[in-house]
């Protein structure tokens, strides 16, 4: 008579609904062997759970690497928005604040060029960040739900930026939430992965929102 066939799966879920089974036959998990996970040989079942667990413990402390590394490169970045929001309230002259906006992120994240356009503010004059930009750049800043980031560099605002960059953040600026924008920030990096199109935008939509709190002076109209 053959004796029946079991599948692998029927093997496991035994094992696994009957946990006493090594302990009344402990001769048969002692003389389990099973391949080594990186090499050629055999070794006993025993091993190659320590492997297992010791192979769990090195990619949980790699994850865990990565988290407090993600947290302190937050921390750093909160600290350097904190820094120039800082400097934005301090600015008594509104007709200041544009300059203070692009200056101040060039210093506190060491970017290598950063440029701004503004439009219907009131009190922002026609020149400088003020200067006329083309339809075509207000309806693309209107389309912009949240920032841009990559290596594209053919936009007409890069033009405003005193060297072509390998990378670059385009942030859209606008008085309310759903409402038209006034305005588009443009910071650029010689480094072609510190924009990137898998970065998240979370800093830099708080950016968005900071400049744009602070632009809310520029609305009446300079006397």
């Amino acid at each position: 008579m053959t004796a029946p066939a079991y599948t692998a799966q029927e093997i496991a879920d035994f094992l696994q609904n009957h946990p006493e089974f090594f302990d009344q036959h402990a001769e048969v998990f002692a003389a389990l062997h099973v391949p080594h996970p990186h090499a050629s040989r055999a070794i006993s079942l025993g091993e190659r759970q320590v492997l297992t667990l010791r192979e769990r413990n090195r990619a949980l402390e790699w994850q865990l690497n990565e988290l407090i590394n993600q947290a302190n490169s937050n921390e750093t970045i909160g600290d350097h928005v904190s820094k120039w929001c800082a400097r934005l309230l301090g600015e008594s002259d509104p007709q200041r604040l544009p300059g203070e906006i692009a200056l101040g992120l060039a210093e506190q994240f060491e970017l290598n060029h950063v440029g701004l356009r503004l439009w219907n503010l009131p009190g922002q004059p026609a020149t400088g960040y003020g200067a006329a930009v083309s339809q075509d750049v207000r309806d693309f800043t209107d389309s912009l739900k949240t920032p841009y980031c990559g290596n594209e560099t053919s936009f007409e605002a890069v033009s405003w930026l005193d060297a072509k960059p390998q990378s670059l953040a385009l942030v859209p600026l606008r008085l309310e939430a759903d409402g038209p924008s006034v305005g588009l920030l443009v910071l650029g990096s010689d480094d072609p992965t510190r924009f990137n199109p898998e970065m998240g935008t979370v800093f830099l939509e708080a950016i968005g929102r900071l400049a744009s709190a602070a632009l809310r002076r520029l609305t009446v109209p300079a006397v």
